[in-house]
């Protein structure tokens, strides 16, 4: 028997960008750059530890961000929804060090992401990859564990983690993006999405 999970992205599909609203609030335009802008997460973040070093920022900068921020509206009340029939993993590129707010105002979802080295200064010194392409890794081996996936994603860096799944949805993704994966459904409410990951489940 074959159960049912659903792997979610965190940011964009759950909560606000945080890296944009370091930027908002920093003034520091180059930390809007995203992974629906740069493909390769690991230059993305070489290139954010550079700019917070020449700024002068760090994991406290980016705590004192997350603290601010809620779930996107909606997000607690559509996960919650899906926890109650089926199984959720939060797989993302986010780091353990600044999501636990966010996760405790989510209701503690699973969640599988990434590590900071910070020196004691609380100076963000290198970032640590929990495993290369993480994201599609976890789903094939839930797959491996006999379990059907359904993943859903906004980004560049969740489309092998959507093309790995037995069924990949985007959820709010940036034209461009969409455009470029044009077999993966767009969809742009909760609703919507809950009803696509319903209908994936339910094709034997």
């Amino acid at each position: 028997m074959r159960l049912n999970i659903v792997c979610l992205d965190l940011e964009g599909v759950l909560v606000p960008e945080i890296w944009i609203n370091l930027a908002d609030i920093t003034g520091v335009d180059a930390f809007r750059a995203t992974t629906r802008d740069i493909a390769d997460y690991n230059e993305l973040m070489t290139l954010r530890l550079a700019d917070m070093e020449r700024h002068g920022l760090g994991l406290a900068d980016i705590q004192a961000v997350v603290a601010g921020l809620e779930p996107l509206p909606g997000a607690r009340e559509f996960l919650d929804g899906l926890r109650a029939d089926y199984q959720v993993i939060i797989l993302s590129d986010t780091f353990y060090e600044f999501a636990r707010p966010l996760m405790a105002q989510l209701g503690w979802p699973t969640l599988f992401c990434h590590s900071l080295k910070v020196s004691e200064q609380g100076r963000i010194d290198d970032f640590i990859i929990r495993l290369e392409d993480h994201k599609c890794q976890a789903v094939r081996a839930l797959q491996e564990l006999n379990f059907r996936v359904v993943a859903a994603g906004d980004s560049y860096n969740d489309t092998r983690m959507l093309g790995a799944a037995d069924a990949g949805i985007f959820f709010q993704p940036p034209p461009e993006i969409a455009e470029q994966f044009p077999h993966f459904p767009v969809t742009t409410a909760y609703t919507d999405l809950r009803a696509a990951i319903d209908a994936a489940f339910a094709v034997k």
